[in-house]
């Protein structure tokens, strides 16, 4: 006769399958509003992500979880179940005790404002008019607000920031994180400084070059092949849309990434391709054996942001894979048939002190990441309101980066993230740089001759190594000890700094 713990425990993984089911259509859901639904539709799709989101709350909510969760904990048996199959009941326990805690009618209010208040956003953004997103982005903070009140006792967090926080990266701290800040905030400052002093030349004219939206989009398969992400095969799991702000969404065999094309700015295209690519490669290659089980899913958002950070910069910056792939680039974009390498990969790492975080480059990215961050923190810590986010944003930026922001549209609504109820994400983008210089030392130990392959497009070891060392451990640990058993050490900022100087030692590039 089966053991009954091990019984109990498959009904546990039947709900919550059920329940990532369930999700896996939201996520499509989501995708099509950013991509092709129309305008008119933005009501109507408000309804439907509100019921599923309270079909998924009741799902998630039934007390026979609670009931068969109570039977597999205190089994005596349950000292024989595996690490995997502890953890999935740990992640299944700590999803119950959360969602129990929320009320159904506040989960489904929440759905529908993120959709009404990140369509305003659009709105808003295109006539540079902050006025007209206050209402609804107060309703959203208020909604999410009541959420993190009410999540700090489950989560045992002390603030209500750090309860958002932990739904992207769980248990880390914003003790924690202001001490990786302040470090990496000290570090690239420095380094800011004396790259300036260094580079007084005129911007680079090969980024500027017009490249058509059609030949862009034939770069983009080209980039997806060279990584191996498929998207243009017979069996492809992944595809490429276009939206106004790139995003990656889906799981398992159905991962898609979208991108946005400017003719006079095609660079920016290609770093979103292959920052998204690296998002999507992790959600590709969790470990099949644990698909629709929660440790079937990714660790962090930290993580998955050091994934994307590392074949957007630490691989398609560097001079070894244009080695490989200018040329390819050049065959279909005429006019960069001239264009030098070492010209060309200059250009692509030129440092700026800019305005736009998704344009910006490896160094001052950080800082504004930083800024969002004490932003969201001191908006959660009630010191700042949302009326004043405009002007908080604007002398922040001109204390950290020395720019003067003109219009809202390149100040606090250039980014999605806030007006689709994604408090808390922010941090993650930074974390996930500083896991990504950790990850290259491990990654250079372990396979020491990987630029060089990188510099005949052969990325297949490099693959494998980030596959079997992150992205096979799906959720099996929390972020800071996944990264502790890849590297050996805790969340440290300075490998990527160490990585930062070592790039840009006497102006290299």
């Amino acid at each position: 006769m089966e053991n009954k713990v091990k019984h109990v425990y498959r009904e546990l993984l039947e709900r919550s399958r059920d329940n990532i089911v369930l999700g896996s259509a939201q996520s499509v859901i989501h995708w099509d509003m950013e991509t092709t639904m129309p305008p008119s539709a933005v009501e109507q799709r408000s309804l439907q992500l509100e019921l599923l989101s309270r079909i998924g709350h009741q799902m998630s909510t039934n007390p026979e979880i609670g009931k068969l969760l109570r039977q597999v904990q205190t089994n005596p048996k349950y000292s024989e179940l595996g690490k995997p199959e502890k953890r999935n009941v740990y992640l299944i326990n700590k999803n119950y005790l959360e969602q129990i805690s929320l009320p159904e009618k506040l989960v489904a209010e929440m759905a529908k404002q993120e959709t009404v208040t990140v369509n305003i956003w659009k709105r808003a953004k295109a006539k540079k008019d902050y006025g007209l997103l206050k209402f609804e982005l107060k309703k959203l903070f208020e909604l999410n607000m009541q959420a993190a009140e009410i999540l700090m006792d489950v989560k045992q967090v002390k603030t209500p920031y750090e309860a958002l926080i932990d739904q992207f990266e769980p248990k880390m701290t914003t003790h924690r994180i202001t001490e990786a800040f302040d470090k990496l905030q000290d570090g690239l400052r420095l380094l800011l400084n004396k790259i300036q002093e260094a580079d007084k030349c005129s911007e680079n004219k090969v980024l500027c070059q017009p490249v058509t939206v059609e030949v862009q989009r034939q770069i983009s398969q080209l980039i997806t092949q060279t990584l191996g992400y498929d998207t243009a095969s017979p069996a492809a799991n992944g595809r490429i849309d276009e939206t106004e702000h790139p995003f990656t969404s889906g799981s398992y065999q159905d991962v898609r990434i979208t991108t946005h094309y400017y003719v006079d700015d095609y660079t920016n295209s290609i770093f979103s391709v292959l920052h998204e690519a690296g998002h999507a490669l992790y959600e590709l290659n969790v470990n099949p054996e644990w698909r629709y089980q929660p440790i079937g899913s990714t660790c962090s958002y930290g993580i998955h942001e050091s994934q994307s950070r590392f074949y957007e910069n630490i691989i398609g910056r560097s001079k070894e894979f244009w080695t490989y792939f200018l040329p390819k680039l050049q065959k279909i974009t005429p006019v960069l048939t001239e264009t030098k390498i070492e010209n060309f990969v200059h250009a692509i790492n030129r440092v700026e002190r800019s305005k736009i975080r998704i344009k910006a480059d490896e160094i001052t990215y950080n800082l504004h990441i930083i800024i969002r961050y004490e932003i969201e923190r001191d908006l959660f810590g009630e010191k700042i309101s949302i009326d004043e986010l405009p002007q908080v944003w604007n002398e922040k930026y001109a204390k950290y980066l020395g720019v003067k922001i003109n219009d809202d549209t390149e100040g606090v609504m250039q980014d999605t993230h806030w007006y689709s109820g994604l408090f808390g994400y922010f941090p993650s983008y930074a974390l996930g740089n500083i896991y990504s210089g950790q990850i290259t030392n491990a990654l250079t130990e372990a396979l020491p001759n990987w630029r060089n392959q990188l510099a005949q497009g052969k990325l297949k070891e490099i693959n494998n190594w980030l596959k079997e060392n992150i992205h096979h451990s799906s959720n099996l640990y929390d972020p800071e000890e996944l990264i502790k058993n890849v590297t050996g050490k805790i969340l440290d900022p300075q490998p990527f700094l160490q990585y930062l100087q070592n790039k840009f030692r006497e102006n290299e590039v």
